[in-house]
This record gives structure tokens, C-alpha cells and sequence, in this order.
């Protein structure tokens, strides 16, 4: 049997990096106002050679949003290992100050609700749930919570969504004070 070569073919380089590209992209345009166009020359790459790696946009999204949801299950991983006390309230706690400090720069943020956005397109609808999943398996199985307090701890999360990209914490009015009172969100 021939050995693999353990050096990279230029797709292999390439694609993590159309991949990252797709993430800023999408996050800035979403799925249906982005082009593979916008995406090749984000990367510095012709379109062609980004059909290429990914035969449509629909998948060239979805390994957007399964980069994006990894990076967020990175993120509640270094959060949790970081919770100075391990009772599941504390571990659920820290994961949601790291995951408020990984939207900070909202481009993660943004791939989640264009994601929700085109959620009807069958590929995205699923690398979306599929996403939710891992975040949801990981939140309970890394905190060790029963199912209520991981289902508030994600409640809690998507309200963070519309907090920060509705802009509801910078309204005065009292029913944006409810919403916004006790949820940690990025400044």
C-alpha cells in the first residue's frame, strides 16, 4: 500500500482559507446577497478555482457556518476550562462570558442570523441545526446541567442575538431595560 504524502495539495491549503474568507463574507452580506465573487476575492482567488473546492454556494455556506459553530464550541470549551468553580451553574456562567467575548467583533454573530435567514434552503436549514446541536451537546455535556438550565443558557444566548444586533441595550425606553437586565452581551 503507498504511503499518503503528508504534504498539503494546494486545495487543502486553499480551502480553510476560502472557508475563513466565506465566514467574513457571508456574516457581512449573508446567503442570498453574496457572491462566490465577493468570496474568491476576499481570499485572493479566482471564483472559478472557489467552485472548485466548493461545488455551490449553498455548500460554500455551510462550511462557513460549520467553521463558525466551531470556533463557538471553542470558545465555551476555553470559557468553561477557565470557570474557576466547576458546578454547572459556574461552567455555564464562564461559557457565556467567553461567548459574549467571541461576538464582540459580531461577524460570528452575524453568519448565525443570516444562517437563521436562510434556514428554508434545505443544506443550511440543517448544517444550522446541526450546529445548534453541537453547541447544545457540548454546553450539557461539558457543564454537566440538567436540560432546563442548558435550555436557558441557550434562550439566554439567542436573546444576546437580538440584544446586540437590534442594538436593544443602547434604548432607554423600559421594555428594552427587561430585556436587556442580566444578560451579558458585548459592549
Amino acid at each position: 500500500m503507498a504511503e499518503r504524502s503528508s504534504i498539503l495539495s494546494t486545495a487543502e491549503i486553499r480551502k480553510p482559507v476560502v472557508a475563513a474568507s466565506a465566514v467574513r463574507e457571508f456574516a457581512r452580506g449573508g446567503y442570498h446577497s453574496t457572491t462566490i465573487a465577493a468570496v474568491a476575492n476576499e481570499a485572493g482567488i479566482s471564483p472559478a478555482y472557489v467552485f472548485k473546492l466548493f461545488p455551490s454556494k449553498e455548500k460554500l455556506f455551510v462550511v462557513a457556518l460549520e467553521a463558525c459553530f466551531a470556533q463557538v464550541v471553542e470558545a465555551l470549551s476555553a470559557g468553561a476550562d477557565a470557570a474557576v468553580d466547576q458546578s454547572p451553574e459556574a461552567v455555564l456562567d464562564a461559557m457565556g462570558a467567553a461567548y459574549s467575548d467571541l461576538i464582540r467583533d459580531r461577524t460570528l454573530l452575524m453568519l448565525q442570523v443570516h444562517a437563521q435567514s436562510a434556514a428554508e434552503i434545505p443544506e443550511i436549514g440543517q448544517a444550522l441545526r446541526n450546529g445548534l446541536a453541537k453547541v447544545t451537546a457540548f454546553a450539557q455535556g461539558r457543564s454537566g446541567a440538567d436540560d432546563e438550565a442548558v435550555q436557558h443558557f441557550i434562550a439566554y444566548g439567542q436573546l444576546c442575538h437580538l440584544i446586540v444586533t437590534a442594538r436593544i441595550d443602547e434604548v432607554p425606553e423600559s421594555w428594552a431595560r427587561l430585556l436587556s437586565a442580566g444578560i451579558r452581551h458585548p459592549e
